[in-house]
């Protein structure tokens, strides 16, 4: 398996460094968070305080390292779209099938997630990560088939622009344009009233963190994704794709910054300004792994990564299923007892490596949920 990972991409293959991004990102969604919290709550560094709290969102305004972790997992699956649809080049029908399947599988899956089977329909969460994936996945993919690269670039700013001016001039009922608060944000209105099912508290109580409204920004999140794919696919050099995606993520951290004074950057109600400050942070993350693994080639450490990032969607799903820690405390629970403060240490890496085991299995028999 290594010896495939260290192979030079061919014309048409899948890029090495964005199975290994998504892997990366996948990592702190299925429990690296945790154990990096536990690892630096028992460490005596001056600052590990801090860097914990960059695994933890943050409160409503503002960004953290773990605010990054959704956006760019949307970005990724923006990015795979031009290499995924280009065999459909110069079959539409085949190829708006295909997205309208893929799309259908990843809704299905979400409502899986979000125990659809057990019939409370009335009490049952309608919003989610996977539904949001499906709504963007689909719409990006029928504006990179329909619409040339120029009213995309177009579309992505009208929907920045008009989600901002609908958000800070549009009122909610008894309440005062502009009001980005919790309580009285425009969005967060729109999830009371008319979003089914309930608003849980989770998800910061007045609206659903992947509610109505907000899901229309997100669409350029997986746009910019497109355009990257777009990039990576041109016959430009590897050094070009790699500084221009550099130079661009800088360009969108600067903007999106600048604007975040006057439009806060705040991943609950995915404000304009956060999807170019999350844009841009994803850029650079992929221009830094392309260059080591694709125009480098550097790629024994890329592994570990790439066997998460191939399954990414399945073991999404499968902790609802699998109680991880459950077999991390059966294999290792006598060994955890014995370590102290650093029990929960081990029970967390026991269950991570119990996942990764898993997903290695499936990868070396070429077993993937390809939604």
């Amino acid at each position: 398996m290594v010896e495939e990972i260290r192979k030079p991409v061919k014309e048409g293959q899948r890029l090495i460094s964005i199975d290994a991004l998504r892997g990366f990102d996948m990592f702190w969604i299925i429990g690296g968070d945790a154990l990096a919290i536990r690892l630096l709550s028992l460490s005596d560094w001056k600052y590990a305080g801090r860097l914990k709290e960059q695994f933890e969102h943050v409160a409503w305004e503002g960004f953290r390292f773990y605010d990054l972790i959704f956006p760019l997992f949307l970005f990724l699956l923006g990015c795979v779209i031009p290499f995924s649809l280009e065999k459909f080049h110069g079959n539409p029908t085949q190829a708006v099938g295909r997205v309208l399947k893929r799309t259908g599988m990843l809704l299905l899956l979400a409502l899986l997630y979000n125990d659809v089977l057990q019939f409370q329909f009335s009490t049952m969460r309608y919003a989610g990560v996977l539904q949001r994936l499906a709504i963007c996945y689909g719409v990006c993919s029928l504006l990179y088939l329909f619409v040339p690269l120029r009213g995309r670039i177009l579309a992505a700013v009208a929907i920045l622009l008009g989600y901002w001016a609908m958000m800070v001039w549009i009122p909610v009922p008894g309440g005062v344009a502009g009001d980005l608060s919790p309580a009285g944000n425009l969005s967060g209105y729109i999830d009371r009233t008319y979003l089914p099912g309930r608003i849980l508290k989770d998800y910061y109580g007045f609206g659903d963190n992947e509610g109505i409204l907000s899901t229309i920004p997100a669409i350029v999140t997986g746009l910019l994704g497109v355009f990257a794919g777009e990039w990576l696919r041109s016959q430009r050099g590897p050094a070009e794709k790699c500084f221009g995606m550099a130079a661009a993520g800088v360009v969108l951290l600067v903007v999106g910054t600048i604007w975040g004074q006057f439009f806060p950057v705040i991943k609950n109600l995915w404000t304009s300004s956060f999807v170019l400050v999350a844009g841009g942070y994803s850029l650079l993350l992929l221009s830094l792994f392309y260059a080591v693994l694709d125009w480098m080639q550097w790629r024994w450490w890329a592994w570990f990564w790439v066997v998460i990032g191939s399954n990414a969607i399945l073991i999404y799903m499968i902790r609802e299923v699998i109680d991880f820690t459950k077999i991390s405390k059966y294999f290792l629970g006598g060994i955890a007892s014995w370590s102290g403060p650093w029990q929960g240490v081990v029970i967390q890496a026991g269950s991570l490596a119990a996942m990764w085991l898993l997903l290695y299995w499936l990868y070396r028999r070429k077993i993937f949920l390809r939604a």
